[in-house]
């Protein structure tokens, strides 16, 4: 398998709009062509008697069915908030967004 070469790395640079110099792109082309190289060697051991899985052992859902279960209303809930606005709990801004 050829390795990645460092025109192949200054393309994907520039698709991502990164600019890398001369030895970030050896250097990447290096660490690309390991990667590469790694996800090969494990295609070679995956075989056709092996099915796909997202995990190594069998998961079941530990999580309890929903039900509808009496709750406190709104009021009740914002009853101790500091600050509300719209039936919400009001809090500072952190972001600059609105």
């Amino acid at each position: 398998m050829p390795g990645i070469t460092r025109e192949e790395v200054a393309h994907l640079a520039r698709l991502a709009r990164l600019e890398l110099s001369g030895e970030e792109l050896d250097h990447f082309a290096t660490q690309l062509d390991d990667i590469i190289g790694a996800v090969a060697r494990v295609s070679e051991v995956a075989d056709q008697d092996v099915p796909p899985t997202s995990h190594p052992l069998p998961l079941a859902n530990v999580m309890r069915a929903d039900e509808v279960r009496p709750s406190l209303t709104p009021e009740q809930a914002l009853s101790g908030a500091p600050a509300q606005e719209q039936q919400r709990f009001k809090v500072p801004q952190i972001l600059g967004e609105d």
